[in-house]
């Protein structure tokens, strides 16, 4: 590409030059926001639309069976953290195999981890 005298141009022709830029600008963003979909879509994942950067899981809403009942009739499906009853009658010493459903699926082995640092804190600088 020439190289473009941008002091010896008037106002008009700089104008003019900044529209073109601008048409460039946006013919290229479009191109790439249709290769990005087409690599999400390949990847099994759905194109980004209004609400893209938004993080969501694809199972959110989706209504799963209970697999664990407490003693006043308070069901669990087995995600996320454990409810309050269910970790106050862990904390008694139950189980948590006592509270499954039959024929509810196969209860999982539940371990306590260790708690994790993020490693996100400040650091120290010296």
């Amino acid at each position: 590409m020439a190289a473009v005298n941008l002091k010896a141009m008037d106002v008009d022709a700089l104008l003019a030059l900044r529209g073109e830029i601008d048409d460039t600008l946006e013919e290229r963003s479009r191109e790439l926001k249709k290769q990005l979909s087409a690599l999400e879509t390949a990847r099994g994942r759905p194109a980004r639309g209004a609400a893209a950067g938004s993080r969501s899981s694809a199972l959110k809403g989706v209504k799963v069976a209970p697999k664990y009942r407490g003693p006043n009739g308070e069901t669990w499906a087995g995600r996320g953290a454990h409810p309050k009853w269910l970790s106050a009658l862990l904390d008694e010493g139950h189980s948590l195999e006592e509270f499954a459903i039959e024929g509810a699926g196969e209860v999982e082995e539940v371990e306590e981890k260790p708690a994790r640092k993020s490693g996100r804190g400040r650091r120290k600088r010296g």
